[in-house]
């Protein structure tokens, strides 16, 4: 594992069938310590199938079919059994929330028993002591096992569920997969084929004419929102840009020839959907379909990173009979062809939670955060406005290759410096002139050539500072177009990536013989911290690298070179 890399840890769990039904094993395949690496025999319960049932039957929006985990357990016991924790089946509220409650409790004690649950906590404890979270991947072989809501499980009452935490990154795998193919281009937006096929019914009731174009417009402004910076946000985190391309019912050769020509990085679906053998089926049309392994093909070609599916059953496997086709769903069958990241829906979804969701997702994506914590952060969402005891939370189902570490934007720390590209804007508009300058007795000046100045400890930087709170490679000074409505202007940009952070003090708070550090913000005078973000420059701002006992630097943008 190499240092940018979050401690994984990877479960599978497969059924014994020759020890009978009931018996399944559960191991560790990735731990971030060798002594983690063990195996667990447990049973399945009649009861914990009960508890399951009666889910269905509270929760279902489209009848799921009720699986038969355990098939000598008898399928007319679709209650729940005598427990003092679960409310009278008449409070409906009160019964939801419990029994969402139960079943993630049980889930979590199933699954996390014995061994692997000392292998659960020795992983966190490495995560922690490394402050990152831990990645937490799980491999269901068992088909029969796949329905159920495994992103509900909680570790106990009043606790998280497991996919609503940042510091627990859950998501599903399979270890039946194509290599990952090697990406050939450095993503810096997030470049979205937006695709709304047959049936498509979020903003509105009808999928035809002007209607249907409406929907397709708001849906591309809330996603192009993203990219805006917030100016209400507590941090200075500036988003990528967001650029969105809209394909309306096309057939699948226009589909594939979008996908050819546009240099996309994730694809949003939303339709109608069925079950399939082959990964099932996507209707774009009234007269066309495409099949999951058909598209496959094309998004790994095309190395679209994430695809999101806002359609029923993307998350669930194909039956013929009550038997499960194992592999069969269409998250599984795109990840085994090499897609690094597929969201799908267990169930039907509402409008507005949808939109909700995919809005939040976004944003979270558009601040470089990892695509499982960003999905983490678009539960939340769902979990605030449409609480516990709903199962909207919970219908989304992320799978991640195995190979595929999250990143769809790389975090700033990581990414690799390019210069801005030439717009056409940067032609009638050319980089204003800056510099930094020493304010100390040397008053030395640094021209920033290129739009670009590299900052740090390392000889090589373009400004080499050998304090000793300076990292090796600390912060960059960036020129590129921002966007103010239709018009874009050349702006300059500090990113920090440092060990220690950058300190920063406004034009505006510059006092004379003033040189304190405060943390105070939205008002109060002094310096500003900055770590590990992205913030616009203006002309006059002060910089100290690493302490708030460095040099002192003031940017300056002119309409002449001072050295000249």
């Amino acid at each position: 594992m190499s240092g940018n890399e979050n401690p994984l840890l990877s479960l599978a769990i497969a059924r014994l069938s020759t020890a009978g039904d009931e018996n399944f094993a559960i191991w560790v395949l990735n731990a971030p310590y060798p002594g983690g690496y063990v195996l667990h025999q447990t049973t399945w319960s009649p009861v914990m199938t009960q508890t399951w049932l009666a889910w269905q039957e509270m929760f279902s929006l489209r009848g799921l079919p009720h699986v038969p985990l355990i098939h000598h357990a008898s399928q007319s016991a679709r209650t729940l059994p005598p427990d003092s924790d679960i409310g009278a089946a008449g409070q409906t509220t009160s019964y939801s929330s419990r029994l969402m409650q139960r079943l993630g409790i049980d889930l979590w004690a199933w699954l996390f028993e014995g061994p692997i649950r000392n292998t659960l906590a020795q992983s966190q404890g490495i995560a922690i002591g490394q402050n990152k979270p831990l990645r937490l991947r799980l491999e269901i072989r068992d088909p029969d096992f796949i329905p159920l809501p495994w992103e509900i499980m909680q570790p106990m009452a009043g606790k998280q569920a497991i996919s609503l935490s940042q510091q627990l990154l859950f998501s599903r795998t399979t270890s039946d997969v194509d290599l990952l193919k090697p990406f050939t281009r450095n993503n810096q937006a997030l470049n979205i084929l937006l695709v709304l096929g047959q049936d498509v019914q979020r903003l509105s009731r009808s999928t035809t004419g002007l209607q249907l174009e409406q929907e397709a417009a708001a849906l591309v402004n809330v996603l192009k929102a993203c990219g805006q910076p917030n100016p209400s946000s507590e941090k200075f985190v500036v988003p990528v840009a967001c650029n969105v391309e809209t394909l309306l019912q096309p057939t699948p050769a226009e589909l594939i020839d979008a996908l050819e020509k546009g240099a996309f990085n994730i694809l949003f679906y939303a339709g109608h959907g069925e079950p399939g053998p082959d990964g099932g089926l996507l209707f774009l049309r009234s007269d066309a379909v495409i099949n999951g392994t058909e598209l496959a093909q094309v998004l790994v070609r095309t190395e679209v990173t994430l695809a999101v599916f806002n359609a029923c059953w993307g998350a669930q496997p194909d039956q013929v009979g009550s038997q499960t086709i194992p592999r069969s769903s269409l998250a599984e069958v795109l990840i085994h062809h090499g897609v690094p990241a597929v969201l799908g829906m267990r169930d039907s979804i509402a409008d507005q939670e949808a939109l909700t969701f995919i809005q939040t997702l976004a944003q979270a994506l558009a601040t470089r955060m990892p695509i499982d914590q960003a999905v983490a952060v678009a539960r939340q969402q769902l979990l605030t406005i449409y609480k516990f005891n709903q199962p909207a939370w919970s219908l989304p189902v992320l799978y991640m290759h195995p190979q595929f570490e999250g990143e769809l934007i790389k975090p700033i720390e990581e990414g690799i410096t390019e210069l801005p590209p030439m717009t056409p804007s940067w032609v009638g508009t050319p980089a204003p002139v800056a510099y930094l300058r020493s304010l100390g007795s040397t008053a030395q000046v640094w021209r920033i050539r290129g739009g670009l100045m590299r900052v740090g400890r390392r000889q090589e930087n373009d400004l080499f500072i050998q304090e000793q709170w300076v990292s090796q490679n600390h912060a960059e000074i960036i020129c590129r177009d921002d966007f103010h409505g239709s018009e874009a202007r050349p702006t300059y940009f500090l990113r920090d990536f440092s060990r220690y952070g950058t300190f920063i003090l406004a034009p505006d708070q510059v006092s004379p013989g003033v040189n304190q550090v405060s943390g105070g913000r939205d008002g109060v005078r002094g310096w500003q911290r900055i770590h590990h973000q992205e913030v616009p420059l203006q002309s006059g701002i002060q910089l100290k690298f690493g302490s708030s006992q460095g040099q002192t630097l003031e940017f300056v943008i002119e309409a002449s070179d001072p050295l000249e």
